[in-house]
């Protein structure tokens, strides 16, 4: 009996698994092409291309886009202000919005709650009935924060290890000749990743008539990165005392080479530390059964008189 309700659990976690990711893969979906959908409004074909969009981007992604509208009025203040923000900090993933976060966050959280009371009928003593109820709330209603926080922590390590290597690209280009946005535009085309997309995004703005100060300072918005921000700190006073751009480049792109060989450092001194719990826990009970467990049972055998 035990046996199928642990086969119905494992069949019940499953279903709700493949729901949420069904439903969520339409919301993506549909955030992402709202885009083309605005681009072709008002034609013949507008008809045709959403019948041809499977359901779950048709009919789901609308309805759960919808509810997370409706429940702006129930988060509390400032929730969807700072989601909003570690979006942006994460790279707006697939397009998605605060509400659509939210919305996508109850979702799980309701599919955690089927689940607990589904993992309720396992035989089990009081703890393990506890923890089977808990367990899949607490990862429904977290687990967006935590892969939203992944997502985030993922692309600021992105940019944190391209940088050195743009700054060195933009030193050799200005050395060269190039103004400092035409130097910039040729690395964001040569070196792909989150930070050649910041600054894309930063010589946009600049091209439709932001001032390159505000387009840095947004720039600085947009990554929240200490090592990023000094560089534009130090362009930004560079632009204005007058200084030149090469030197300036020269200067951070050093410090930028400095920083890194330190954080290296500073790993590989703490790797030692790291390695004494698996060496304690792991490896030296391997060791000691493989070095010792012949001698113990040796000295077994000898005291039992065998």
């Amino acid at each position: 009996m035990d046996s199928l309700l642990i086969i119905g659990l494992v069949a019940t976690f499953l279903f709700v698994a493949f729901v949420v990711i069904w439903i969520g893969n339409g919301v993506l979906r549909a955030q992402q092409s709202a885009t083309d959908r605005l681009a072709v409004y008002g034609k013949d074909v507008l008809r045709e291309e959403t019948l041809a969009k499977p359901l779950s981007e048709r009919a789901v992604a609308p309805l759960i886009l919808k509810a997370g509208q409706a429940i702006k009025r129930l988060t509390p203040v400032g929730y969807l202000e700072k989601t909003q923000r570690r979006l942006m900090l994460a790279g707006n993933p697939g397009n998605l919005d605060a509400p659509a976060f939210a919305a996508i966050k109850v979702l799980t959280t309701i599919a955690g709650v089927i689940l607990a009371f589904f993992a309720q009928g396992v035989g089990a003593d009081g703890l393990q009935r506890m923890a089977l109820f808990v367990l899949p709330i607490v990862l429904g209603f977290f687990g967006p924060e935590a892969w939203l926080t992944r997502k985030v922590d993922e692309r600021r390590l992105a940019m944190q290890k391209a940088l050195p290597d743009v700054l060195d690209l933009l030193v050799i280009s200005v050395e060269a000749g190039l103004g400092f946005d035409s130097a910039l535009a040729r690395v964001v085309a040569t070196v792909p990743g989150p930070l050649s997309e910041e600054f894309f995004r930063m010589l946009q703005e600049t091209r439709v008539g932001v001032s390159r100060r505000d387009a840095m300072r947004h720039l600085m918005d947009r990554t929240d990165l200490d090592e990023l921000r000094s560089f534009l700190l130090a362009m930004l006073q560079a632009e204005a005392f007058g200084v030149t751009i090469a030197r300036v480049l020269r200067v951070q792109a050093d410090e930028m080479r400095v920083k890194r060989r330190q954080r290296a450092q500073e790993k590989a001194f703490a790797a030692p530390v790291k390695l004494v719990f698996p060496l304690v826990f792991c490896i030296f009970p391997s060791l000691f059964i493989v070095l010792l467990g012949p001698a113990a049972i040796q000295i077994m055998g000898a005291f039992s008189g065998t």
